[in-house]
C-alpha cells in the first residue's frame, strides 16, 4: 500500500508540474496579461487541491505507522497551512 500511495503522490505532483508548465506556455502563446491573470486564477484553485490530495495520501500511509497523536499533529499542520494561506 505504501508504494502505491507514493506512486499516487508522485503522479499528482507530476500532473501539477505539467499544468504549471503548460500554463506558462499559454501565457507566452496568448501574450496578454488579462488572459495570464485568468489562467493564473485557475492554477490558484488547482494548487491547493493537489496539495490536499497529496497530503491526504501521505497521511493515509503514515497513519498505519505512527501514533494517532502524531498523525493528528501532521493533519493539524496541513489545516494550518490551508488556513494561513487564505486571503
Amino acid at each position: 500500500m505504501e508504494s502505491r500511495n507514493l506512486v499516487g503522490m508522485s503522479v499528482l505532483r507530476i500532473i501539477s508540474g505539467f499544468l504549471e508548465i503548460g500554463t506558462a506556455l499559454l501565457f507566452l502563446y496568448f501574450k496578454r496579461v488579462e488572459i495570464a491573470l485568468r489562467l493564473n486564477a485557475v492554477l490558484g484553485l488547482v494548487g491547493p487541491i493537489i496539495f490536499l490530495l497529496v497530503s491526504g495520501l501521505g497521511l493515509i500511509t503514515v497513519a498505519t505507522k505512527v501514533s494517532p497523536f502524531k498523525v493528528a499533529l501532521v493533519a493539524l499542520g496541513v489545516i494550518l497551512i490551508v488556513l494561513g494561506s487564505k486571503n
